[in-house]
Parts: structure tokens; C-alpha cells; sequence
């Protein structure tokens, strides 16, 4: 029950600052997925874009979700043939199943989210939601005013 709390208060911490800085791979994120893919979220006018590398991953290996603006991209990096009569001297790749999930920075349409894959990067491409899209207002000048 203790070690659960415990947990649950560090889970708590790191999505704190994982909201303020940033997701960065941590030893335990390392430890139960094997790897983290790295992640770039930036922002246009009209869309929210995010871009993950996936290198060594199939199209059909991964998915993509969007709830309560949270996108998760989940899938798994096989490894691509068992060995049994070759000796390594260094494994410094990661294979195995990973998850994502990223607080999106604005609020978006996420049925009309659109993801490409080419060249071992993942594109989302997500449209904000109307009420998020900066609104220009333009300033009319009154007469006898300069």
C-alpha cells in the first residue's frame, strides 16, 4: 500500500514537470519499455504538429490516439531476427513495446487529426480548435483623431 502511494506521488511529480519542462526519458520509463522515442511538439497559426522519430519501425507497428487532448503514440520496435550462432560484442539498441503520451499545449480538433509516416519520423498534424486560433481584431481610428 505504501510503495503504491509512493508511486502514485512520483507519477504526480513527474507529470508536473513533465507539463512544465517537457517529457524527458526517465531510468523507469527506460526500465518498462525499453526505449522512449524522442518527441518535437511545435505550433502553427492553425494546427498543432508533432513529430516523433520511430527509426527501425514498421508503419503498421504503430498507433495513434487522441483523447481529452492527450496524444498517445503507441507501438513496438521487433527486433528484426533472433540469433543464435553469432556473438555480439555490444548491443546498444533498444527493441520492444512503447507508449507516449503527450499533454497537447492547446486545445484541438481531434477528429481531424492527420499522421503521415516516411523515413522513420511520425507526423501528426492536428487542427486547433476554433476558440484556441488567435483572432486579429483590427482597430478602426475615430474621426478628429490622429
Amino acid at each position: 500500500m505504501y510503495k503504491r502511494q509512493l508511486l502514485s506521488i512520483q507519477e504526480e511529480v513527474n507529470r508536473l514537470f513533465d507539463e512544465f519542462f517537457g517529457k524527458f526519458p526517465s531510468r523507469l520509463d527506460m526500465f518498462e519499455t525499453g526505449w522512449t522515442p524522442s518527441v518535437d511538439i511545435r505550433e502553427t497559426k492553425d494546427d498543432i504538429i508533432v513529430e516523433a522519430e520511430l527509426p527501425g519501425i514498421k508503419q503498421d507497428d504503430v498507433s495513434v490516439s487522441i483523447t481529452d487532448n492527450v496524444l498517445t503514440i503507441k507501438g513496438e520496435k521487433k527486433q528484426e531476427r533472433e540469433v543464435k550462432e553469432e556473438q555480439y560484442h555490444r548491443i546498444e539498441r533498444s527493441y520492444g513495446a512503447f507508449q507516449r503520451s503527450l499533454t497537447l499545449p492547446t486545445a484541438v480538433q481531434a477528429d481531424k487529426a492527420k499522421a503521415t509516416f516516411k523515413d522513420g519520423v511520425l507526423r501528426v498534424v492536428i487542427p486547433k480548435a476554433e476558440e484556441a486560433k488567435p483572432k486579429e481584431i483590427k482597430i478602426e481610428v475615430g474621426e478628429g483623431e490622429s
